[in-house]
């Protein structure tokens, strides 16, 4: 492990405190997702600051799995942790359509994408909170802007030292999750040329973002963050923003570069191939071969090819050092996780990958209706809120029949 000057590795640490023994109590591939939603008017379609009225308003189990994400636009639903894939699902898609419910008895429209295409940063309001107070105070302009909204990823793995490396063989392949979840090419009112908008305005704005360097064990890890922490950069270990980082609390390894999706069976298909390169990386380390620990500029030149151009692009294969289409690197995954798919009962999602590549992606969708809206913004936000609710539906549905069949 580097040394560190002026850390000293036996000291003592608030932020790390009990985080090595939770990491050892996990339990491998437990599954909690997060999902991120506008709070919008009905008529407009622009956001509106009523988070503290949402939340007054919700009773449990609903409110139980709400939460706040820095503006006071924005609602998050998480589910518990689960043993798999299939009831977690199941919870995330009740909780879309609890949310929406309770969305629409407030005279409130509710959506998600990437990035509003339209609503102007400066009319959103911080909600207050002791962390969002401390986020503001410290990144002022960098957090007002961060009017973005995503899909996160929560997976169980046993272990502090397993945990780290697979955290950082996870790095390698963020390019492409971005990729296929790309979901935010509209942005103030026009199409950025980005695929992914919301990248630029989180991912590369934060401090302690984006691809974290690479760690080969606990203690290398751990000194990192009390480096952080006695000098004074952080005071808790939500402040670091990585796209891939070990979950202090939750003893889990967090997945964060994807975009928010319109459609719910674009989010489980994302959910499932994360949760297979993680499962990847787990049989890999136990079976003693050697992760991936690319050079973070390299992993870097990749997410900004998966940021511009989504799935139109092409990749570095990071191991052989050329160039090959986006869709073939996905499918790469795809074909490299296989023996994790049935195990963890993660086919039936997976399934829709090849659709996602084959008919587009959230940023192709969007594109594609502001060519038949005549640059309508709302006409085209009008869809994704439209399809954020009938998504729900549908993966329910699909769900009751596949336990049904």
């Amino acid at each position: 492990m580097p040394h560190l000057p002026g850390v000293d590795s036996e000291s003592p640490s608030a932020i790390l405190s009990g985080v090595r023994e939770r990491f050892d109590d996990s339990t491998d591939f437990t599954v909690g997702i997060e999902e991120e939603f506008q709070l919008l008017d009905p008529v407009t379609l622009g956001l509106v600051n009523r988070f503290e009225e949402f939340m007054a308003a919700a009773e449990p189990p609903l409110l139980d799995r709400l939460a706040g994400e820095l503006i006071a636009s924005e609602v998050e639903f998480k589910t518990s942790a689960h043993d798999t894939l299939l009831s977690a699902a199941r919870q995330l898609a009740e909780g879309r359509r609890d949310v929406i419910a309770h969305a629409d008895r407030l005279g409130m429209a509710v959506g998600i994408t990437g990035a509003h295409p339209f609503s102007p940063w400066a009319d959103q309001r911080i909600i207050d909170t002791p962390h969002y107070r401390l986020v503001e105070g410290e990144l002022g302009y960098i957090a007002w802007v961060n009017n973005t909204w995503a899909l996160h990823l929560h997976c169980g793995v046993r272990g502090a030292d397993r945990a780290v490396r697979v955290s950082t063989a996870m790095r390698s392949v963020l390019p492409e999750l971005l990729a296929l979840s790309a979901n935010s090419p509209l942005y103030a009112g026009r199409d950025t040329r980005l695929a992914s908008a919301r990248t630029q305005l989180f991912v590369k704005n934060f401090p302690r973002c984006g691809v974290p360097d690479a760690y080969a064990s606990w203690d290398e890890y751990a000194a990192h963050v009390r480096l952080l922490e006695s000098t004074n950069s952080i005071v808790e270990s939500t402040q670091i923003w990585w796209s891939v980082r070990p979950h202090h609390s939750f003893g889990t390894v967090e997945v964060r570069i994807c975009d928010g999706q319109t459609e719910l069976a674009d989010s489980l298909a994302l959910v499932a191939l994360a949760l297979a390169c993680i499962a990847g990386f787990c049989a890999d380390h136990d079976e003693g071969r050697p992760l991936p620990a690319h050079a973070r500029g390299l992993i870097d030149e990749n997410m900004w090819r998966a940021q511009r151009h989504g799935l139109d692009g092409r990749l570095i294969d990071l191991d052989r050092g050329v160039e090959r289409p986006t869709a073939e690197a996905i499918r790469g995954l795809l074909e490299r996780t296989e023996p994790h798919h049935a195990r963890l009962g993660l086919s039936p999602f997976l399934g829709h990958i090849e659709s996602m590549l084959a008919d587009g992606n959230g940023a192709h969708r969007q594109r594609a209706l502001m060519t038949e809206h005549r640059g309508d913004l709302r006409a085209v936000h009008a869809s994704a809120v439209e399809r954020t609710r009938a998504s729900a539906q549908e993966v329910l549905s699909m769900l009751t029949a596949g336990v049904n069949a």
